[in-house]
């Protein structure tokens, strides 16, 4: 059972793993390299248990307390007990929803080991927006996808927004770091996987046209917000594809591409 501590000094240094939470550009250093992240909220604190990530410790406010009391519990890590005001402090920020856990990082596998087992793959090129990482991995999730790459330079499915948009969902895809971009598409390829790269140009021929979900092995490539696929990873693909826009509507954001491409790459043809 854990033990529940009131704590009631902002810098008492047993609440280092959540100081400066807002701080983006410490944050995305610093919990990969101490080997941490923060779960947000009962489910996805629940969510990150039951799929097995060790709990370093948990922050409640006193209310949370009880609801959280089937989890206390069991843990063998210290359980935090500070003020709604104390929280902010130490945060940064107001935590809405009076819970956060600090939880203990799991070794990434390979690419090579998720493409053994894998027959839909996401590729994501240097998505670094943390609300649209959360998003894609909940699709994914959602929609049947096995696994996610990701080039070197997208930012971490871990992070706290990312956790949270994704209602848990980045514990439930595995995923893994190419290590060289875009040459280590070449592994892919070579594992049996078509590279089918999701663009709004006008040559690439439509979902529906390519007709993924028939394919053995694919792996859908997504760009950036905005700045979409490179000229390079565009280059290296087997084929483009898109989604038919109407009503003089260019493109749909990332996450809802991601979603609408999901389906039809996993199950088959997107609703019009």
């Amino acid at each position: 059972m854990a033990d529940l501590i009131t704590v009631e000094d902002p810098d008492d240094p047993r609440l280092h793993d959540y100081t400066g939470l807002t701080d983006v550009d410490l944050r995305r250093k610093r919990e990969p390299a101490e080997g941490l992240f923060i779960a947000e909220g009962e489910k996805v604190i629940r969510r990150a248990k039951e799929t097995g990530y060790e709990m370093r410790s948990m922050l409640l406010s006193a209310k949370w307390v009880d609801v959280m009391r089937d989890v206390i519990d069991e843990l063998p890590a210290p359980v935090y007990a500070v003020s709604p005001e104390l929280a902010e402090q130490v945060t940064g920020y107001h935590v809405h929803r009076g819970a956060l856990a600090s939880m203990q990082r799991k070794p990434l596998p390979t690419a090579a080991d998720l493409l053994q087992t894998a027959r839909r793959v996401v590729i994501m090129e240097s998505v670094n927006d943390h609300t649209n990482i959360g998003a894609i991995f909940r699709s994914a999730a959602a929609l049947g996808m096995d696994a996610v790459l990701l080039s070197p330079d997208c930012a971490d499915p871990l992070y706290r927004r990312s956790v949270k948009v994704s209602m848990g969902a980045v514990f439930s895809v595995p995923y893994a770091r190419l290590d060289t971009w875009p040459k280590g598409l070449e592994s892919v390829r070579e594992a049996g996987f078509t590279l089918l790269a999701l663009t709004p140009d006008e040559k690439a021929r439509t979902l529906d046209e390519a007709a993924p979900h028939t394919m053995d092995r694919v792996a859908l490539m997504l760009g950036a917000e905005g700045d979409g696929l490179s000229t390079q990873a565009l280059v290296a693909a087997d084929e483009w594809v898109r989604i038919p826009m109407s009503h003089g509507v260019d493109s749909l954001n990332v996450g809802a591409a991601a979603a609408v491409a999901f389906y039809a790459v996993a199950t088959g043809r997107p609703q019009a």
